[in-house]
């Protein structure tokens, strides 16, 4: 939500999907405009390779044995391949080289919709690879409900915020 609270309420949390499902729209929209100029095998394999490289080995390591957890390689595909910053760099590198496609389309397509549908971003090593609440933030999430709407720091928050500014 901000630098300081790094988590989303549930209202954030639909308000953001709600913005990256616009941005899917967008995307989408681009792709049927230009439906006859899409090389389709390209983009279903930019598609599919999102998830065969970046989810697959991770979810499968999982499920055969989440008791004991995963390697963080695995955490560290999944980021890799799904984060907007990696495809950025790639398709952009792929249009300098071979020009514009709108198949490249697939790639936001894919990790808008994961982001904007399912909820999905990229993945902490300190929680489950798939999703399970994390019994910490349950807690969390319980006392938070609890604690009412936030009234301003205390002058004990206030001095200890000034003490640390000079520290």
């Amino acid at each position: 939500m901000d630098s300081h609270n790094t988590f989303y309420t549930p209202r954030t949390a639909a308000l953001a999907r709600l913005e990256w499902a616009g941005l899917l729209v967008v995307a989408a929209t681009l792709t049927l405009v230009h439906w006859g100029e899409v090389t389709w095998l390209l983009f279903a394999g930019l598609f599919v390779v999102i998830d065969v490289v970046g989810y697959l080995p991770g979810m499968l390591a999982y499920r055969r044995d989440a008791a004991r957890g995963i390697p963080r390689g695995y955490y560290v595909l999944y980021n890799t391949m799904h984060s907007l910053a990696t495809w950025t760099a790639l398709l952009g590198l792929a249009t300098l080289v071979w020009g514009w496609q709108w198949a490249f389309l697939a790639v936001p397509i894919h990790l808008l919709g994961d982001r904007s549908l399912f909820g999905n971003a990229l993945k902490s090593f300190g929680v489950s690879f798939e999703p399970v609440t994390h019994p910490a933030f349950a807690e969390f999430q319980q006392r938070y409900a609890v604690a009412g709407p936030w009234r301003g720091p205390s002058r004990t928050d206030k001095r200890q915020e000034t003490d640390h500014a000079h520290a």
